[in-house]
C-alpha cells in the first residue's frame, strides 16, 4: 500500500494506479517516443559521423566528441531533472524535451563549425536528460505506484521495444543520408521524431494533480528527507557503485567490441554480425530477468549475470579467435546486455519506494551515465598502449565489482 503522500506524489507525476486501461496507453506512448527518440538523439550519430567529418574538415575523433560531450552533459542534468520529475511530473518536462531535441536536432543540420557543432550537441545532451530512459521510467514507476508487476511489465514492454531503436535508424538514416544528403537526412529526422513525440508528451500523460501550495510544501519536504536519508547510507552508493562500473564495461563492450573481434582475426562482417545479436540478447535478459524477479532476489540476479559478463570478457582473448569461441562469449555477455535499466528502478523502489524515485535514480545517473560516455575513451588509450587483451581484464573487473557490490547490497 501506498502512503498518502506517496499517493500524492504518484498522481503529481501523472500516476497513481492506473485506470480504464490509461497505464498501458502511457507505456505504449513512451515507447514509440524512446524508440524513435534514441535512433534520432544517439544511434544515428554514427551515420553522420564520416560526412560531417568532411564537410566540417575535422577528424572523426572531432566530431565524435560531441557525442562524449552531450553524454555527459545529460549526466549532469540527470539529478536537477529527477528533482524536477518528483515535484512536477513528466509531461510538461518531457515535452519541453521534445521541442528541445526537435530544435536541437534542426540545428545540427545547419552548423558549419566544430563549436557550432559542440553547442548543439550541448542542447542535445540536455533534451536528452528530458526525454530518455530516466525520464521516462520515472513516469512508468509513479503510474504504477505499489503494483510491482505492473510497474516491471511495463518498463519490460518499454525496454523491449525500444530495443529496436538502432535496428530501425541505423539504416533508415543510412537510406537517408544516401538518398539526401546528411543535412536533409536531419531535417526529416528531426521532423519525424517532433511529429510523434510532442504530441504524445503532450496529449497521453496526464497533467499534473493541482495542490495546494502545504501539501507541495510537505512533498517537497517527505522527498529532501528520503534523498538525505538514502545518500547518507550505504546501500545507495554500493547501487551507484554497481550500476556505475558495470555501465562502463557494457559501454567498453560496444563501442570495441567489432574492432577487437577484426583484431582477433574474424572479418569484418562476421563482427559486426556478432556485435549485432547483443541488442537482440538483451531482450532475452530482460525477459528472463524480469520472470526471475518474481521468485529471487533482483539483486542477487544481477549479480550473478555480471559475473558470469565478467567471465566472458576473460574468455573472449582465451577461445575468441575460433568463430565457435567468439560466439559463446558474446552470446554470455549480451545476456546481462539491458538487465541494468530494469534492475535499478526495481531495486531502488524496493527500498526507497516512489516518492523520491525520480531524484535518486538521477543521483545514480550522474555517475553511470558520465562512466558510459568517459570509459570507451579510457578502453581506447589502454588498446593502445598495452593491447585489448588488457581492456578485456579492465572490462571483467569492473564486472566483478559491480556483481560483489549488488551482494553487499543485497546483504544490507
Amino acid at each position: 500500500m501506498s502512503s498518502p503522500a506517496e499517493t500524492a506524489a504518484l498522481e503529481q507525476q501523472g500516476g497513481g494506479p492506473p485506470r480504464s486501461g490509461h497505464g498501458w496507453r502511457v507505456v505504449a506512448a513512451l515507447a514509440v517516443t524512446q524508440t524513435i527518440g534514441y535512433g534520432v538523439l544517439y544511434y544515428a550519430f554514427s551515420v553522420f559521423l564520416a560526412p560531417m567529418a568532411r564537410d566540417l574538415h575535422a577528424t572523426p575523433a572531432q566530431i565524435a566528441a560531441a557525442l562524449t560531450l552531450s553524454i555527459l552533459i545529460a549526466a549532469l542534468c540527470a539529478p536537477l531533472v529527477g528533482r524536477l520529475l518528483d515535484a512536477h511530473g513528466g509531461r510538461a518536462l518531457m515535452t519541453t524535451g521534445s521541442l528541445l531535441g526537435t530544435a536541437a536536432v534542426l540545428a545540427w543540420s545547419r552548423v558549419e563549425s566544430l563549436p557550432q557543432l559542440y553547442a548543439v550537441f550541448a542542447l542535445v545532451g540536455v533534451a536528452c536528460s528530458l526525454v530518455l530512459y530516466e525520464a521516462a521510467f520515472a513516469v512508468i514507476v509513479s503510474l504504477h505506484g505499489g503494483d510491482e508487476r505492473g510497474r516491471a511489465n511495463g518498463l519490460l514492454a518499454l525496454t523491449i521495444v525500444a530495443g529496436f531503436a538502432s535496428s530501425i535508424f541505423l539504416p533508415l538514416t543510412g537510406l537517408l543520408v544516401d538518398r539526401y544528403g546528411w543535412r536533409t537526412a536531419l531535417v526529416i529526422l528531426a521532423l519525424i521524431y517532433g511529429t510523434a513525440a510532442i504530441p504524445l508528451h503532450a496529449l497521453v500523460l496526464r497533467r499534473r494533480t493541482r495542490t495546494t501550495s502545504t501539501q507541495a510544501s510537505g512533498a517537497a519536504q517527505e522527498r529532501a528527507a528520503i534523498v538525505k536519508a538514502a545518500t547518507r547510507a550505504r546501500p545507495f552508493w554500493l547501487l551507484v557503485s554497481a550500476f556505475t562500473a558495470h555501465g562502463g564495461a557494457v559501454a567498453v563492450i560496444a563501442v570495441l567490441l567489432v574492432t577487437y573481434l577484426i583484431h582477433l582475426g574474424h572479418s569484418p562482417v562476421l563482427a559486426a554480425t556478432l556485435t549485432g545479436l547483443l541488442g537482440v540478447l538483451s531482450v532475452t535478459g530482460r525477459l528472463l530477468t524480469t520472470g526471475l524477479q518474481a521468485r529471487l532476489p533482483a539483486a542477487l540476479i544481477a549479480a550473478v549475470i555480471f559475473a558470469l559478463q565478467g567471465v566472458a570478457a576473460l574468455l573472449l582473448p582465451l577461445f575468441g579467435r575460433a568463430v565457435a569461441g567468439a560466439i559463446g562469449c558474446v552470446l554470455l555477455f549480451g545476456l546481462g546486455f539491458g538487465i541494468a535499466s530494469i534492475t535499478l528502478p526495481h531495486l531502488l523502489v524496493q527500498r526507497y519506494g516512489t516518492t523520491a524515485y525520480a531524484s535518486l535514480s538521477g543521483r545514480v545517473a550522474l555517475l553511470s551515465v558520465a562512466a558510459k560516455a568517459t570509459a570507451p575513451l579510457g578502453a581506447v588509450a589502454v588498446a593502445q598502449v598495452a593491447g585489448y587483451g588488457w581492456v578485456m581484464g579492465a572490462v571483467a573487473l569492473a564486472c566483478a565489482f559491480a556483481a560483489f557490490a549488488l551482494v553487499a547490497y543485497h546483504r544490507l
